[in-house]
């Protein structure tokens, strides 16, 4: 079995949010195919209680602790080197060590980095000779482009900052690597957009497990009232705060209107204070962490995905439909599904138009058959198919001859950034 190196900008485990759930999956296809040398950081205190749970996958493992500080810390050099803060923050000369010890000890075939934070890494001399693929899963330039877009400043500023680092540092850390990852087609266009036509680039999309979200099982009813409206994910997520405070000022007021006996839950962990305060609106619930979404997902009417910002393939639409629940969803939160818009009840982002799509399906139930939902995610969206190609995308460089397509001194300028 050969060794791969293996780097995340947040541990893989449990596999509870987006980007988890994706590297997650990616750890635990690629632990029976290749030795993996993980290092991951910390950025929650409680998944201290985690990283044991990591060595069934790894030869051998290294955690950063990412303090709150930190970030402040990598600010001001940043800023002077005019390069992303997303990356900066994940600069660390332990981690530097750990790699350069790996490589010593390992014959390392092939590096995958998870995500633009971590890919500078791969400039280290010490895996000049290795193949390297970074999936970057979105293009982080432009969701800062519109996070930029909706903000006031000094944020608008910072943000849009951020989106002109990052398209430059897109563009070199493409062509540092072997093959580019996206998680769907359309971010892979608009990544191609972006970055030279001569790097290889690759749409893998996420999967779903269908095994554990599975609507033929029974789950005890977790709501108070009959007719539900769920939103789930981490609420301390800009992206997923935004979507569940328009929805419910914009949206569900009008739904409430019409259909008083409407509810909206919001389910995730770590509600910022905007999402708490929205538990003061009638009907709607701000629930925090809970153990299991599936109950939620099972007994409500429908699911929504009011996302204003977001890029590829949204787990928590595809978690739903596994369910074989409706969804009513913003354009932005289905644009990685191409073909499956047909098996989603309502795509708009006019909030009367969600409202009154909303209080039909409310009164009257959806018109797509039962089960048409979970077909279609079973079709394709799978997490072994995913992970199959992901393999193969790494088992094709190592045998391949494509180097990095930076010149010397801008990998050797890569390569001392990374440990500044």
């Amino acid at each position: 079995m050969d060794d791969l190196l293996f780097l995340t900008h947040r541990i893989p485990y449990p596999p509870d949010k987006g980007d988890k759930i994706r590297s997650f999956h990616w750890l635990q296809g690629l632990s029976s195919r290749f030795r993996i040398h993980l290092a991951t950081f910390i950025d929650d205190p409680r998944d201290e209680a985690h990283v044991d749970a990591l060595h069934r996958y790894c030869e051998s493992l290294h955690v950063v602790r990412l303090r709150r500080h930190r970030l402040a810390l990598a600010a001001l050099p940043a800023f002077a080197r005019r390069e992303a803060l997303s990356l900066a923050v994940y600069r660390d000369a332990g981690l530097r060590a750990w790699l350069s010890d790996v490589c010593r000890r390992h014959s390392i075939v092939a590096a995958l980095a998870f995500s633009s934070g971590v890919a500078p890494y791969l400039a280290a001399p010490e895996l000049r000779t290795v193949r390297k693929v970074v999936d970057f899963v979105d293009v982080d330039s432009d969701k800062w482009r519109q996070y930029a877009s909706g903000a006031r400043w000094p944020k608008r500023w910072i943000y849009a900052r951020e989106a002109r680092c990052l398209v430059r540092d897109e563009a070199r850390l493409a062509r540092l690597s072997d093959v580019s990852v996206l998680v769907s087609p359309a971010e892979a266009a608009l990544f191609g957009r972006q970055v030279s036509s001569r790097v290889p680039i690759e749409a893998i999309e996420n999967g779903v497990d269908v095994e554990f979200f599975d609507p033929r099982r029974s789950y005890p009813n977790p709501y108070t009232h009959s007719k539900v409206l769920v939103f789930t994910g981490a609420m301390d997520y800009a992206a997923n705060a935004d979507a569940v405070n328009w929805f419910a000022n914009e949206v569900f007021a009008d739904v409430r209107e019409r259909c008083p006996q409407a509810a909206f839950y919001i389910v995730g962990s770590n509600p910022s204070p905007s999402v708490r305060r929205l538990s003061e609106l009638p009907g709607v619930v701000v629930t925090g962490r809970v153990p299991d979404v599936r109950p939620y997902l099972a007994h409500a009417a429908a699911a929504v995905a009011p996302l204003r910002l977001a890029r590829g393939v949204q787990n928590k639409v595809l978690e739903a439909l596994a369910m074989d629940r409706p969804v009513l969803a913003t354009p932005q939160a289905v644009e990685g599904l191409e073909e499956g818009v047909s098996v989603i009840d309502a795509v708009t982002d006019c909030a009367s138009d969600l409202a009154a799509r909303a209080v039909a399906l409310l009164q009257g139930g959806s018109p797509i058959e039962p089960g048409r939902r979970r077909a279609f995610v079973q079709q394709r969206y799978s997490w072994q198919r995913s992970v199959d190609r992901l393999s193969a995308a790494l088992r094709d460089v190592v045998a391949g001859t494509r180097g990095a397509d930076l010149t010397a001194g801008e990998i050797s300028g890569m390569s001392s950034s990374i440990i500044q």
